[in-house]
């Protein structure tokens, strides 16, 4: 049953900062009203945002957050546990540079570090009941990451490990979720175990198909992959409850392709865009999506090599509104029903 997305919202962690308006909750809910935006995502780990385990523990401060944003006109979409779900799972090669997403008490500690992350997906499932939600998206971690390559080869078993020990982190969550009633929907993304269908299916299988498995689509990645991203919403539909509306090009050429020669992100072949600069068929994407019944909210996530992001922000509010398909209640051929019955029809088809 075809259903008319929510929108438009934005993800607020590529703008939260120190600086007015985007300081507070109330400021930024502001701002983000004044571009015309009608839901805001909250990263969980942005204490200017949220205090995640305030909001684990008390629904009257779910309610003031609640209140702040309809002071202006605002939904809460979702909570958003990306920084926090990619310390559940993390490589000893990658243990400095994610110390970084952790509070300072645990760096230098790897054990400390994921059973603190752990307890940061606890406050997020909680809170999000707190807060009424029934999604969360996240990030799946990664472990087999370093060796996405064959080269040199892969012993046997290597990868079957990896992801035997990210289902047995994540079903724990899993079961909290399910009994607070919240998906944990996982951004489909290079970098996490988690990166395309094939890997989402190898994840699943080993939490038994759990149905609080669900999927934060984002076409930017698979763009980037050269996977067809059109297609993934009619394979993966029924576990698709959220949606990053985040724009991507790439421009193989002679000297890279899909791995884009370790360039910074302005010379990639492969690079984020502001929506409508990129090669995104957004078009075709809101029809699957809405024919396919996702009802879920249409959310900006602003990532651009160029762009301002406030000029990003703007552009996108108009662009996701422009892109929403209202769902008509009546079909477009109505006017030339016949109103016949069953006999006619019977009749018709020269049954009797």
């Amino acid at each position: 049953m075809s259903r008319t997305l929510k929108g438009p919202a934005l993800f607020l962690a590529q703008f939260a900062g120190d600086e007015a308006p985007f300081n507070t909750l109330d400021n930024i809910a502001r701002w983000a009203a004044g571009l015309g935006y009608k839901g805001v995502q909250i990263p969980s780990w942005d204490s200017r945002l949220i205090d995640l385990e305030r909001a684990a523990t008390s629904k009257d401060y779910c309610d003031e957050i609640h209140g702040i944003l309809a002071r202006h006109g605002l939904t809460l979409t979702e909570l958003a546990t990306h920084l926090h779900g990619q310390l559940v799972a993390v490589h000893p090669a990658y243990d400095e540079l994610f110390d970084g997403f952790a509070h300072p008490s645990v760096h230098k500690n790897p054990k400390a570090r994921q059973e603190w992350a752990v307890k940061q997906i606890e406050h997020a499932i909680a809170a999000s009941a707190n807060l009424g939600l029934g999604n969360m998206g996240s990030f799946t971690g990664s472990l087999a990451w370093p060796y996405i390559y064959p080269w040199p080869q892969r012993p046997a078993g290597l990868v079957e490990a990896a992801f035997d020990e990210l289902a047995k982190r994540w079903r724990p969550l899993l079961d909290k979720a399910d009994a607070a009633g919240v998906n944990i929907c996982y951004e489909i993304h290079p970098g996490e175990d988690v990166f395309d269908g094939a890997t989402f299916e190898m994840f699943l299988d080993r939490l038994k198909g759990h149905t609080r498995c669900n999927i934060l689509y984002d076409p930017s990645h698979f763009q980037l992959q050269m996977l067809d991203y059109l297609d993934f919403i009619d394979i993966y539909a029924d576990r698709i409850r959220m949606f990053h509306v985040k724009d991507a090009e790439f421009n193989p050429n002679g000297k890279q392709g899909v791995y884009s020669g370790y360039q910074g992100w302005v010379g990639r072949a492969g690079r984020f865009r502001s929506l409508g600069d990129g090669q995104i068929d957004f078009g075709a994407i809101f029809s699957k999506l809405t024919a396919q019944g996702f009802d879920g909210w249409a959310v900006l996530e602003w990532e651009c090599a160029l762009k301002h992001p406030e000029d990003g922000a703007r552009e996108g509010a108009a662009f996701i509104r422009d892109h929403i398909i209202r769902v008509t209640e009546h079909a477009f051929d109505d006017f030339a029903g016949s109103g016949v019955d069953d006999a006619t029809n019977r009749k018709i088809l020269g049954l009797s």
